[in-house]
């Protein structure tokens, strides 16, 4: 067997209202692909006609430019509106201009009937079914390859939203949302760095639930941790963007306040604590009220040495609130004044 033998005949439709021109193109093709004429082609003579056909049956598409009912050009867009097969213009108009416009159009490729143009259509129908096979291959490819990217987006957008998530886990306390105490170490380190830098004040606030254990003892756990929840909340509200807060463990919670001076940072608190007393008053069934002690120190104030010792004096202030009675706000500058003076 001939290599020409074993080519695949492909299924082809004409368009050309010339049958005469139409058997010589289909005797031409047959004898190229070593078929009888009347298995390769389908013929029809109108734009109309081709429109009515179903496209999925065919390989290819000769289409003449002028047919007797509407322009090639038409036929084509329409054609290419419905599906994506190789159109090849078979016409006796040889003029350059309008070829340009043929392939600008979507055509595969434009032959002028003239002179040995019978010869060369089945080569180019086979060149141009490569053609088109090729750019199938590099469509399926690109959508592959967009599939691809799509699902790799996907696994990035879920693994950004896992590492969210264990960054959530490593640094947030899981039942109020602030800061776990880890990370407030983190935040209170560089704070206090950037503010011994510049010469800003930066506040600590360390904030203790009075009367929390008797408040869980009685109302049991469960009001307990709503209780540090609704505190935590009303915290979170009552600070700017830039301010840190934190659950320190238990009943305790600590504030980071940037260029905030100590008297500041007093008013703050003391908001804290008016709206503790108000979702007291609105929760008459809370019958054990809950304040805050609190202790404050100041960088600018107290002039610690270090991050940590910013830290150490709030919390002593906050010791000494508690041994005065509770319920109350006391300044690291004012209870330092008092030892010294005891001295």
């Amino acid at each position: 067997m001939t290599k020409d033998a074993k080519k695949i005949c492909p299924k082809i439709l004409i368009v050309d209202d010339n049958r005469d021109h139409c058997e010589l193109m289909r005797d031409a093709l047959a004898s190229y692909y070593h078929v009888g004429p009347e298995s390769l082609l389908t013929i029809v003579p109108s734009g109309q006609k081709c429109l009515e056909q179903k496209f999925t049956d065919y390989d290819i598409v000769l289409l003449d430019l002028h047919l007797p009912d509407m322009p090639g050009l038409e036929v084509l867009k329409e054609i290419h509106n419905r599906t994506d097969i190789p159109v090849i213009f078979v016409t006796g108009e040889n003029d350059l201009s309008i070829a340009s416009q043929a392939i600008e159009s979507g055509a595969q490729d434009y032959i002028v009937k003239h002179g040995d143009y019978l010869f060369a259509i089945p080569p180019l129908v086979e060149k141009n079914l490569r053609l088109h096979s090729i750019k199938l291959d590099h469509d399926r490819l690109q959508l592959r390859l967009r599939w691809m990217l799509e699902e790799l987006q996907a696994k990035n957008r879920q693994l950004e939203e896992s590492m969210t998530k264990l960054r959530e886990l490593a640094t947030t306390d899981p039942l109020t949302g602030l800061d776990n105490r880890r990370f407030f170490a983190e935040h209170l380190t560089r704070e206090f760095s950037q503010a011994h830098r510049h010469g800003n004040d930066l506040c600590c606030c360390m904030i203790d639930l009075d009367h929390y254990k008797e408040f869980n003892d009685t109302l049991g756990h469960q009001m307990g941790d709503e209780l540090l929840q609704r505190t935590a909340d009303i915290i979170r509200l009552s600070l700017r963007e830039g301010d840190i807060a934190a659950r320190y463990g238990g009943d305790e919670f600590v504030l980071l306040l940037p260029m905030t001076s100590g008297k500041e940072a007093e008013h703050v608190v003391q908001r804290i604590r008016q709206e503790m007393s108000i979702e007291f008053k609105r929760n008459a069934h809370l019958r054990i009220p809950v304040t805050l002690s609190v202790g404050i120190a100041s960088l600018l104030d107290d002039f610690p040495p270090s991050a940590d010792a910013l830290v150490a004096m709030a919390d002593r202030a906050l010791y000494h609130a508690k041994a005065e009675g509770k319920d109350r706000i006391v300044l690291f500058r004012d209870f330092r004044q008092e030892v010294e003076s005891a001295h």
